[in-house]
């Protein structure tokens, strides 16, 4: 990354570091095939492939690549779209229809490796790929790949704000803003981009969901010129840019005196800002929206429902080919203590469900992957495989802002794996969460993944060096959900940090443990909640700020757990289809994991492991500090093979993680024993 030296110290380079092949022998044999470049296209993107093409084989092989004729070129490498490149199509053009929008094709035989595609985007997914298998050791000598991604909308969200904050930011202040103003530095946006392209991620939202005033303005000028310079930036990288907007900017920054999506004084309104949006940025993506949620604006205002929100803003961007990305986080916060009916997780299903089928074609529901919020442990949402008539997007949370914030390590991939897999039962069978949300179970013509970034201005980009395996296990996940969670830690570790087999197999086992040491030690069996209302940091079981009465376990002197069965409690068990709903009405059935979510029961409950509640709380919090302690000192047994500053910096959080999981230890348990009056059956101190 340009401003970067050779050697990365910081991390700042993440999975593109790209390091030296250790073996020299080796090294020569390698770099006698990658001579001679060929690229005759003029496209900025292809431009960029090139760069990265030239720089990779550069820092990996110590080679330097020279251009060529693509017509003389015998030995080396082509790369180029079909239509813009003889060579390429005779070298790979029979996979141009399998090959969609975005795929790629490589093909290497006695001495000549093409990359060929469809677009330029394709090109370059095509170049990180092949920059990949060699920093991984992986190529062949006759290799042969052809991929495409499975899902057609591979997103980011940013949280970021004007000011420079980033709501649920925990890696330094925003690379977008500064000071109430639009404030970046290009080459650290575009060296942003290349991390987001290098996994094949290809749309990003850059502000928050919860638009401020001044944010408003982002669709008018002045500031429209300014975020065309970002998209222009992104666009390079088969990037495109979209907008968070405010439901009431028709008010905010119209002067109209009101946002009803069926005034048409509303409606000519932002078909004026979509014509102004388009002529400064002719490939924008459209508009995300929170509204009615969290005392955000909306259509609730004036009666309307969400498909009139949607359908208006969809009907702005429609000539031009723009989506709108309305969120489904929508629920009512006040709930009293006494009132076991009142459900947060059935709000989503509850207030979009009857109107599937009613949003128009460029719409898209954005879902998040559970029913409550991003979670250590929750059902997966069951609008999932219920809407068979609507565009739909998963949301992930690659931020931790409910699982250590960066703090704490906690490898998010095996989670989202789990909900990806989950068999929804859409169509009796075959249908699981990964073939809903990209379109193929139902025929729908969008959807997709999105995701809250974790990145900020921090010099390794996510505060806690490890972090970074999350932002890279979601872009890979989202191209190809097939991948496994070992795979993609491997693969991070050994780009990131470098291919020494003792730091890929030890980071690898972190990684892996982590998300199940940070569940031990904080929320038990799905309860989840049991954070400070102020910032979501730190343990306190009655602390959520919707939650001062424990509404979201009910735990008292008789036992802990939210009914959600239809039998006796809120119902929304039955929201989910077939057997799922079987399974999570039944007390028997219910998964270990997920009791206290749908249940209610008493502390002494036998779990189906054998253990009784009150005991498993007391167990996996005492297991889970101490394996806590345990990853700080696998990592110190790398000292050896790290830089300083970025040894120094996972080290620093990891022994953080150790102290505060004893802090979790002793809250929970403490508290429970308190409710429970039952001591640990192993004698081992309650706090």
């Amino acid at each position: 990354m340009g401003s970067q030296q050779a050697k990365d110290t910081s991390g700042y380079k993440a999975w593109l570091a790209l390091h030296a092949r250790a073996d020299e022998a080796q090294r020569k044999r390698e770099a006698a095939r990658y001579d001679w470049l060929a690229a005759c296209e003029q496209h900025d993107t292809i431009a960029a492939a090139v760069s990265e093409l030239r720089n990779g084989i550069r820092s990996i092989l110590g080679q330097e690549l020279r251009e060529i004729d693509p017509n003389r070129i015998e030995q080396g490498i082509v790369i180029g779209t079909f239509d813009g490149n003889e060579r390429i199509r005779a070298l790979c053009g029979d996979a141009s229809e399998q090959l969609g929008a975005e795929g790629f094709a490589i093909r290497a035989s006695e001495g000549l490796m093409a990359i060929g595609a469809n677009t330029p985007s394709g090109v370059l997914y095509g170049v990180f790929h092949l920059l990949r298998l060699l920093a991984l050791g992986e190529l062949t000598e006759n290799l042969s790949v052809m991929e495409r991604p499975a899902n057609g909308l591979r997103m980011i969200n940013q949280w970021d704000n004007i000011d420079g904050s980033i709501e649920r930011g925990y890696a330094g202040q925003s690379i977008f803003y500064a000071n109430d103003a639009i404030a970046f530095q290009p080459e650290r946006v575009r060296d942003y981009a290349r991390l987001l392209a290098s996994v094949g991620l290809n749309a990003i939202a850059i502000n928050n969901v919860n638009v401020h005033r001044l944010e408003s303005g982002f669709i008018t000028e002045p500031l429209l010129s300014r975020i065309a310079e970002l998209a222009a930036i992104f666009r390079v990288y088969g990037i495109r840019l979209y907008l968070s907007v405010n439901f009431a900017s028709p008010i905010e920054v119209g002067g109209l005196p009101t946002a009803d999506p069926l005034a048409q004084d509303v409606r000519l309104w932002w078909k004026e800002r979509a014509d102004d949006i388009y002529r400064a940025i002719p490939d924008f993506g459209g508009f995300l929206v929170k509204a009615d949620s969290e005392n955000r604006p909306g259509p609730f205002t004036y009666g309307r429902n969400h498909a009139d929100g949607a359908n208006m803003l969809a009907e702005a961007l429609a000539p031009y080919g723009g989506l709108v990305i309305w969120r489904c986080f929508v629920y009512d916060c006040k709930q009293d203590w006494r009132d076991r009916t009142t459900d947060r997780a059935r709000a989503a299903y509850d207030h979009f469900m009857p109107l599937d089928g009613t949003f128009h074609p460029n719409v898209l529901l954005q879902i998040k992957n559970g029913p409550m919020d991003f979670q250590v442990r929750e059902p997966v949402s069951p609008l999932f495989g219920a809407m068979e008539r609507t565009n739909q997007l998963i949301e992930f949370q690659i931020t931790q802002e409910y699982t250590g914030q960066q703090r704490h390590l906690c490898y998010l991939v095996p989670q989202w794996k789990a909900v990806l897999d989950f068999e929804t039962f859409a169509c009796h069978e075959g249908a699981p969460v990964k073939r809903i949300v990209d379109g193929t179970v139902f025929g729908r013509p969008y959807g997709g993944f999105a995701a809250v970034s974790n990145i900020g201005c921090d010099e390794n980009w996510t505060g806690h060096p490890l972090a970074q395996a999350n932002l890279y296990g979601y872009g890979r996940l989202a191209w190809n959900p097939e991948l496994s969670a070992e795979t993609i830690a491997a693969e991070w570790a050994a780009q990131a940090i470098g291919p020494d087999p003792q730091a890929v197999d030890t980071i690898c086992t972190m990684l892996l443990e982590s998300l199940d040491i940070y569940e031990s030690y904080t929320a038990p069996l799905g309860v989840g909640w049991m954070v400070n209302p102020e910032h979501h940091y730190g343990p306190n079981v009655d602390g959520y700020e919707y939650d001062k009465w424990g509404t979201y376990h009910f735990a008292d002197r008789y036992g802990i757990g939210v009914d959600r069965t239809v039998a006796s409690g809120t119902g929304y068990a039955g929201q989910y289809i077939g057997d799922n709903a079987k399974a999570f009405e039944s007390l028997d059935r219910c998964p270990d994991e997920l009791l206290l979510f749908f249940h209610h029961v008493p502390y002494t409950h036998k779990l189906q492991s054998g253990v009784t509640v009150i005991q498993h709380i007391y167990n996996t919090h005492f297991d889970g500090a101490e394996r806590a302690g345990e990853l700080a000192r696998k990592w110190q047994s790398l000292r050896h093979l790290m830089p300083d500053g970025l040894y120094l910096a996972a080290e620093a959080r990891l022994l953080e993680q150790a102290e505060h999981a004893k802090e979790w230890r002793d809250r929970i348990n403490t508290y429970f024993y308190r409710k429970s009056g039952i001591a640990d059956a192993w004698g081992r101190t309650i706090y």
